[in-house]
């Protein structure tokens, strides 16, 4: 006899999990500390016993949000391309880069533990997330719309500073100007730029 297949979650099933996550989600960005798991379970309108059915572990919990919001910033990338123009799109992925910093602010004390356990690989999420960054440049670079001279890794940084200044939910007015002004400083706005050295367009020359 064939091997049995195995069997596909049921439609509640899949529908707590996506609750749970959504709901873990939401509440690690909008706490100072960490939140209970009883709370996240109250919160989703499931028992503690669904909750631990799905994430046996804090640390399943917070691995399975972390993976998912890399997971939605790496495909958000190609998602928002398809619909916005390449300085829109990076804009707009800024913003959702900020959403994914804000959530760890409150699962920290755990994921911090992950990492330096070797139960969540950092090298690999920073790469996934350059890689992000590097497709939506790409598009810029082709169109001539971005500048082609500043690599993923210094947009990275310059997020995480101001994420790191601008991170808590009252100062997402900043942040925003504070990105709006890192955009500005990515775009070609002349044609006369675009290809140009850095030390032809500082000096003036096209």
């Amino acid at each position: 006899m064939p091997p049995a297949e195995p069997r596909r979650p049921r439609a509640d099933a899949t529908r707590n999990r996506r609750q749970l996550l959504n709901v873990a989600t939401r509440m690690f960005a909008s706490a100072a500390d960490e939140p209970s798991m009883r709370a996240i379970a109250q919160e989703a309108g499931v028992g503690i016993a669904t909750l631990y059915r799905h994430f046996p572990t804090r640390e399943s919990l917070v691995d399975a949000v972390y993976r998912d919001q890399v997971s939605r910033l790496t495909a958000g990338a190609h998602e928002l391309l398809t619909q916005l123009d390449p300085p829109a799109a990076l804009r707009r992925w800024m913003d959702l880069f900020g959403d994914w910093i804000a959530t760890k602010n409150g699962m920290l004390n755990t994921l911090l533990a992950m990492v330096e356990s070797g139960e969540i690989a950092h090298t690999d999420t920073r790469a996934e997330l350059l890689a992000a960054i590097e497709a939506i440049l790409e598009a810029g670079r082709a169109s001539g719309q971005l500048r082609a001279d500043i690599p993923a890794e210094d947009i990275a940084a310059a997020l995480i500073g101001i994420f790191t200044v601008a991170g808590s939910p009252e100062q997402r007015a900043m942040a925003g100007r504070l990105l709006d002004l890192l955009m500005d400083g990515l775009r070609v706005d002349r044609p006369s730029d675009r290809g140009a050295s850095p030390a032809s367009v500082v000096g003036g020359r096209s």
